[in-house]
């Protein structure tokens, strides 16, 4: 059950026309890429759904306010405080993001960081799926019964890999730059703790008043990249290269295929890679699709999410579910799907048997995750 979620978002909300102030103008980028981002701007701000950005950078010291590891503690010590639970009492952390490359790993940072002696812990980290994956490690050991609670973290920092100073300007793509207009940086947690369930009973009078909570009932996970192109990533090979080698050939810059070379990947026969994604995940877990109060989709264009819910109209999801928190933030990769599910247990009113429905769909690799919860009570 999740008995408590919180979010961080850092800085103040960034308005689309101030994201170059923020990350920093490519003044040294080939002339027809500074031609062509000036003529991007305009459509992407035509494109996408968001209006306003976080990002974790000081405009005026170019330097960072934040890390994976600050923003993940904010984040998490928010959710244990909402579940009344203390960081002493945490028996498993569990922390998703899109990538990392830093020794000790992330979890036992997060871990020393909220000043735990003693927990388990593991980090995983496969893109937007990570936070998926995260829950279902998560939830799946406190079902068996080998941990009686986890805290469940997710956070990304876009911006240090998007930011001017970042790349090696000469050699930059337009792949390498798209993605600098809708990526942005934030933190997400959930505290889960196992529940027992009890059958529905008459009422009995002089009982305590009846208890709801939020359930996690499936989480899925499949990668449908086996046989795709990878259409996002960097160019790092599978071992750790001279670092100065590595910035004079642009390895690390990460970057994504759109428009045409997208297209192609995202459709499949019988729909697209999302769809065809969800009817496997709702096949696995059968779900009445009318109690689905909250569906969490979060793609950045307003195309791609017009084209998901015509497709999933067809599954019985009301387009009244679509749940989205993109306008006022940026995609903030991994962390939405745990940051949306905040968003709803502090401003939203559930009633008994509403489920929140999550899917999601990474071009890395064309990994996809979901989850099914349920609120009623217990």
């Amino acid at each position: 059950m999740v008995s408590g979620s919180g979010s961080f978002l850092p800085g103040k909300p960034v308005p689309k026309a101030e994201v170059d102030r923020y990350l920093g103008e490519l003044t040294d980028a080939p002339l027809k890429i500074r031609q062509w981002l000036k003529r991007v701007k305009t459509l992407m701000a035509g494109l996408l759904e968001v209006e306003f950005y976080h990002f974790a950078i000081d405009p005026e010291t170019r330097s960072f306010t934040d890390d994976n590891i600050s923003m993940s503690v904010k984040a998490a010590l928010q959710a244990l405080e909402a579940a009344g639970t203390k960081a002493k009492d945490v028996q498993l952390i569990v922390y998703g993001s899109a990538h990392q490359d830093q020794m000790p790993t992330a979890s036992v940072r997060i871990q020393e960081a909220l000043g735990i002696d003693r927990c388990a812990e593991l980090s995983i980290h496969a893109n937007c799926t990570s936070a998926y994956k995260a829950l279902l490690v998560a939830s799946d050991m406190i079902r068996y019964g080998r941990y009686d609670n986890a805290l469940v973290v997710s956070s990304s920092m876009s911006s240090s890999e998007l930011v001017a100073e970042y790349y090696n300007q000469p050699l930059v793509t337009k792949e390498e730059l798209f993605l600098r207009y809708f990526l942005s940086d934030g933190a997400s947690a959930l505290f889960l703790e196992a529940a027992r369930e009890k059958p529905d009973e008459p009422d009995v009078p002089d009982e305590p008043d009846e208890r709801y909570g939020l359930f996690v009932d499936h989480v899925y996970m499949e990668s449908a990249g086996g046989n795709k192109p990878s259409a996002m990533g960097n160019k790092r090979p599978a071992y750790y290269m001279n670092p100065k080698e590595e910035f004079e050939k642009g390895y690390h810059h990460l970057a994504q295929l759109f428009q045409e070379e997208l297209r192609q990947n995202f459709h499949e026969a019988g729909g697209t890679v999302f769809l065809n994604g969800l009817k496997r995940m709702l096949i696995q877990y059968p779900l009445d699709t009318a109690s689905v109060r909250f569906f969490q989709v979060n793609f950045p264009s307003k195309h791609i999410s017009e084209l998901v819910m015509d497709e999933c109209s067809e599954l019985g999801i009301s387009r009244d579910a679509l749940y989205s928190k993109m306008a006022d933030m940026g995609y903030l990769g991994p962390p939405m799907a745990f940051l949306c599910l905040d968003r709803i247990l502090r401003e939203e009113t559930l009633e008994n048997g509403d489920t929140i429905l999550s899917f999601v769909t990474e071009v890395s690799k064309f990994m996809q995750a979901g989850y099914i919860m349920n609120w009623r009570k217990f």
